[in-house]
């Protein structure tokens, strides 16, 4: 099969035929109909996450059909799936038995310690699948797969919150701001100075403002979600909350975060983190997305352009989401 392979951090992907990998017991083989490209995709190839598998198929946002089962799966032959970050937890740590599987310290990690998606099929822990509808179009499925649902787990940190500030309006904000408004939220959407597109994008998916990441919001905000891997927002994104406010750092990667005044913190606001996500968070947002509905904005690459996507997307010059689709 053609996958894109990275060989060690810091490379460009190449292109190659490798071996098509057969499915062991409780795993499925899937025909990659689509794979989103993710900020985390990056950081695994800019060589920011430590120890990847190498060399390393990257992607995991991966749609598509069950073209091979493993003793003791369930999947049927020709199922469509999605297969998500999460690719493999213990079931026996402190944390895989309090609920908390995204703590897993034996977590696997597909397109990190797993290969992914940037290619043509890929194997999977079939429990770790989540099934999607036959009518669904992959492209446009596929970024709910982690933009989506780090979107929402991020959404569930925040709280109730009324007011709602998303930094950096990409392929997880763009969806994280529909469910927001379905909810009864007022979005305030920022971005980079200048970025028209992404702040017209904000406003067409219901922001009510949408502005410069270094800006004050009209009003302060109950809480705000990081999703720019960008250390320096944290002291901005406090600025604009109000006491008791909540700021969430969605990435599993970020630059150092500057040193800021107390009185930025202080009046018991919070500053949090998201891990990974859990299958409970796959099943909740994927039954809520119909019902808002979520859209996503996708554009569209073949798997041969994977490194024009990640240079896309470095650079910021993707409105919403990339997706490759890998058919010949």
């Amino acid at each position: 099969m053609r996958a894109m392979v990275l060989d060690a951090p810091g490379r460009k992907l190449r292109l190659a035929e490798v071996p098509l990998p057969e499915p062991g017991a409780g795993q499925v083989r899937v025909k990659v109909e689509a794979c989103a490209v993710c900020r985390t995709d990056l950081h695994v190839v800019d060589g920011e996450l430590p120890e990847p598998k190498l060399p390393i198929i990257p992607g995991h946002e991966i749609v598509g059909r069950v073209d091979a089962v493993g003793p003791g799966a369930a999947p049927k032959l020709g199922a469509r799936v999605g297969i998500p970050w999460l690719g493999y937890t213990c079931g026996e740590c402190e944390e895989c038995r309090a609920g908390r599987e995204n703590l897993c310290r034996r977590a696997r990690f597909t397109g990190y310690q797993i290969d992914g998606g940037y290619a043509e099929q890929a194997v999977a822990d079939a429990r770790y699948c989540f099934p999607l509808p036959d009518d669904v179009d992959p492209a446009h499925a596929a970024p709910l797969l982690c933009a989506g649902l780090i979107g929402y787990r991020s959404l569930r940190m925040a709280g109730e919150a009324k007011r709602l500030g998303l930094y950096g309006f990409g392929a997880a904000a763009h969806i994280v701001a529909q469910v927001a408004v379905h909810r009864g939220s007022r979005v305030y959407a920022f971005t980079r100075r200048g970025d028209a597109a992404a702040q017209s994008l904000a406003k067409g998916l219901g922001a009510v403002w949408a502005g410069a990441s270094e800006e004050l919001p009209p009003e302060p905000l109950d809480a705000a979600i990081l999703f720019a891997p960008v250390g320096a927002l944290v002291p901005l994104a406090l600025r604009a909350v109000r006491p008791a406010g909540v700021v969430v750092c969605a990435g599993i990667h970020m630059s150092d975060i500057p040193s800021f005044p107390y009185a930025l913190l202080w009046g018991e606001r919070v500053v949090r983190s998201v891990a990974n996500l859990t299958r409970q968070d796959g099943e909740e947002f994927l039954a809520l997305a119909p019902k808002v509905p979520v859209r996503t904005e996708v554009t569209r690459y073949r798997l041969e352009q994977a490194n024009e996507a990640l240079s896309a997307l470095r650079e910021g010059r993707i409105a919403g989401a990339a997706v490759l689709v890998p058919s010949r």
